[in-house]
């Protein structure tokens, strides 16, 4: 799954990065510790035109009758993005990238809750499938933009860490991902070896835990605690 990212560049050096248009007119900035429900940046592409969109993280349907009826849907399951009525909509015409400088992952049986930093060696951005859904509120006339990324089944080291990983697009796939016209989209669902060769996973700091610490400290490598001996049998059976 993906639970917690980063994003560690301003939005005018994504615009670069994705040959867009910046559009989010100071409504995101750098976040090295983003939670869900936040607003983040996006890379849409409607009339040709590539451009970077901030939007909320935590996908709601445009059939709901309320924005919090349960935990935000901020991950989609390849496996069923096309078929589960919460995203079908949104993977078949609202298809986005979501940039990403890694993000971070948990082991699930671990108590000391140490986590990992998924992130390409060389720093640069990645781009995550994502899907985007227009929710308007009752009454309003603006619609809530929100967002999901997309996951699929981890593998290699990824799955030592965690048995789900984001779909991390190749820039090969990233028109093919954005193109509105395009409403069939599992031939894109399939993850790039090669992409995630490019990765590297190291522990970071503890600190990552707390959603209210964010600064640049938290993508650097530390050597997580040992994991604490087994305690002495107390009592015979």
């Amino acid at each position: 799954m993906c639970g917690r990212y980063v994003v560690a560049s301003e939005p005018v050096q994504l615009a670069e990065r994705f040959a867009a248009v910046d559009r989010t007119d100071g409504a995101v900035r750098v976040d090295y510790n983003v939670t869900p429900t936040k607003t983040v940046p996006i890379v849409v592409e409607r009339g040709g035109q590539r451009t970077i969109r901030p939007v909320r993280w935590g996908l709601i349907p445009t059939w709901a009758k309320q924005a919090d009826s349960g935990p935000p849907l901020i991950n989609a399951r390849a496996e069923t993005l096309t078929s589960k009525p919460s995203f079908a909509e949104s993977a078949a015409r609202r298809r986005c990238l979501m940039p990403a400088t890694g993000w971070y992952e948990w082991r699930p049986d671990d108590s000391r809750r140490q986590p990992f930093l998924c992130t390409r060696s060389d720093g640069a951005e990645l781009a995550m499938a994502a899907v985007f859904s227009a929710w308007l509120p009752p009454g309003e006339r603006q619609p809530l933009v929100t967002c999901a990324v997309v996951t699929t089944e981890a593998f290699g080291e990824l799955a030592d860490v965690h048995p789900r990983m984001p779909l991390v697009l190749p820039a090969s796939r990233w028109g093919e991902w954005l193109d509105q016209q395009r409403t069939e989209v599992t031939g894109l669902l399939e993850p790039d070896p090669a992409v995630y060769r490019a990765l590297e996973i190291r522990p970071v700091s503890t600190e990552v835990n707390n959603m209210r610490n964010n600064h640049p400290g938290l993508l650097e490598r530390v050597e997580p605690a040992p994991e604490p001996a087994e305690q002495a049998v107390l009592f015979g059976s």
